[in-house]
């Protein structure tokens, strides 16, 4: 994959403005904060988030895939203000769980998720190389 970044743009922080990508694709439904067994462990935001970013790289895991493939990502919360106030929180659970791989993002605030405890929703497109 390789980052697009046009001739004099600022580079972004903590996302990519465009991806260019050739290969095998996953499609990763949305993710929300629950284990596994569908219990909410977390309330908080960051708690939820760490759990979100776990489930998507679980299932990228089953086609071979990992944080470097992911291409875009779009993430629903229900708070903006929660989003805003958390981003130093987010940035240390990224770094964690991500690693330096900063694919395309949209972040949209929503009214309510289909699970009434999620407070975030995440939706991932990855591309493996070819065989």
């Amino acid at each position: 994959m390789k980052a697009l970044l046009p001739e004099g743009w600022p580079r972004p922080s903590g996302y990519s403005n465009g991806i260019m990508a050739e290969g095998r694709i996953v499609f990763v439904a949305g993710q929300i904060g629950w284990t596994k067994d569908m219990v909410f462990e977390a309330e908080d935001f960051l708690g939820q988030l760490r759990q979100t970013l776990e489930n998507t790289l679980a299932i990228l895991g089953e086609a071979g895939a990992g944080p470097e493939h992911i291409a875009r990502m779009t993430w629903y919360v229900t708070s903006r203000d929660e989003y805003l106030a958390n981003l130093k929180g987010m940035g240390q659970i990224w770094r964690d769980l991500m690693g330096k791989n900063y694919p395309t993002m949209a972040c949209v605030e929503v009214s309510r998720l289909m699970e009434d405890k999620a407070k975030i929703e995440i939706e991932t497109t990855a591309v493996l190389p070819r065989d």
